[in-house]
């Protein structure tokens, strides 16, 4: 079957880019896997779908903590704005909500999974359920794919959008890497980005399931600060999880996750003086009862023991017996109380992938090899990740864009 356009991947990068590739007018084939396009789009943005953001492009640029340069011009050329426009122009009104973040109004994922596959339908882009087995490379180009089922699909431009490996059940398995080497490519090893942390504190099992919202968390390597932010984090049968957490992660991109360490302000409301006044006003209004009573009005339940351990103080000692030393220890470990990060939980529970195809092998203007002409990348396949709030689909769209044009500007020269 021979196209202009052949997508591998109906994820959003190969939906946008097979969309904006069909608005030249050319003829353009989606290869998904899946029974349904948009299977990790649905489950974006714990299903409302975070967009993007709207910010400008420094922001941008800000939240790319690797090869972000390599996106420059792909932001220049698709901006967060034009993001929005373009899904509010396919009938998906848009809201910002805190720190920029953009979710459709209904806080359906899945209304922007349709209204993709409705553009689709109406583009008259096809769609083919099967797996890309291989590439069929000519002379060093690529002129198309040999399917799993035994299909070849010969096309002018092949794109390749599979996505990395994390949620790998909705059809993330690295087969993206494995296309790319067949065609020269160099693979930086996958790693998990935006993912939960395995803890050496064995008490975080005894606190699951407790959420803690507007608390401070820092990440600290060694004795520096190498990030802190305001949030909701969760405790785990493992360690740590939640937004601040999987931001956190991102920022674990040196060494191993061993030399990295946490320390949560579970009252960042309160200076150390304000909370030592408070907590000897607790005191005094409390002199004979056991501490690990008294503390129930200032931290969740889950917490007192893992505190009061951490402090070496006994939960059953009265507050007329505590010391002006243990007083202020306990302050200290409420405004950082510690853990230690002995790893990152399995790249299948990352909500991306950091690495993947060396963005040096590629033009970052048309998002073609260098290695093998004819053949495109966009996405999360590509050695590109950002934080959380929307950066990533921001990376998926404008990477798409950039691709989708160069493909659809190479066809109507032929």
């Amino acid at each position: 079957m021979d196209t202009d356009h052949l997508c591998i991947g109906g994820g959003a990068a190969g939906m946008f880019a097979a969309l904006t590739a069909a608005d030249s007018g050319t003829r353009c084939i989606i290869l998904e896997q899946n029974e349904h396009l948009g299977r990790k789009l649905r489950i974006t943005g714990k299903g409302r779908c975070n967009l993007t953001n709207a910010c400008e492009l420094e922001t941008l640029m800000a939240n790319i903590p690797g090869n972000g340069k390599f996106l420059y011009s792909a932001f220049s050329r698709c901006m967060p704005q034009d993001v929005m426009e373009y899904f509010e122009n396919l009938g998906v009104p848009l809201k910002v909500e805190r720190g920029n973040r953009v979710f459709p109004v209904s806080d359906r994922a899945e209304d922007v999974v349709q209204a993709l596959r409705r553009a689709i339908q109406k583009k008259g882009v096809a769609v083919v359920h099967t797996k890309a087995k291989s590439l069929i490379l000519k002379d060093g180009r690529c002129v198309g794919v040999r399917t799993a089922d035994g299909r070849e699909f010969r096309a002018e431009q092949t794109l390749i959008a599979t996505g990395g490996m994390s949620y790998p059940r909705t059809g993330s398995t690295g087969d993206g890497y494995r296309l790319a080497q067949s065609a020269g490519h160099t693979i930086i090893p996958p790693k998990p980005s935006l993912v939960p942390l395995v803890t050496q504190e064995r008490w975080c099992s005894g606190a699951m399931g407790l959420s803690l919202r507007n608390v401070t968390l820092r990440l600290y390597r060694g004795e520096k600060c190498v990030y802190e932010e305001l949030g909701e984090m969760l405790f785990t049968h493992f360690g740590v999880s939640g937004p601040l957490v999987l931001s956190a992660s991102a920022k674990m991109r040196n060494g191993e996750p061993q030399d990295y360490h946490l320390e949560i302000d579970l009252k960042p409301g309160l200076t150390y003086d304000q909370l030592d006044r408070r907590v000897q006003r607790d005191f005094a209004e409390n002199r004979n009862r056991a501490i690990g009573n008294i503390l129930h009005a200032l931290l969740p339940a889950k917490l007192i023991l893992p505190v009061l351990e951490q402090c070496g103080i006994s939960p059953e000692i009265k507050a007329n017996s505590i010391t002006r030393e243990q007083r202020l220890a306990l302050g200290h470990c409420v405004k950082a109380l510690p853990l230690h990060i002995r790893a990152f939980r399995p790249i299948e529970e990352a909500i991306i992938t950091r690495g993947g195809v060396s963005v040096r092998e590629i033009n970052a203007k048309t998002m073609e090899s260098k290695c093998c002409p004819g053949l495109y990348f966009a996405g999360e396949v590509l050695d590109l990740d950002g934080y959380t709030g929307g950066f990533n689909l921001q990376i998926a769209f404008s990477t798409a864009y950039s691709a989708g044009c160069a493909m659809a500007q190479c066809a109507a020269q032929k």
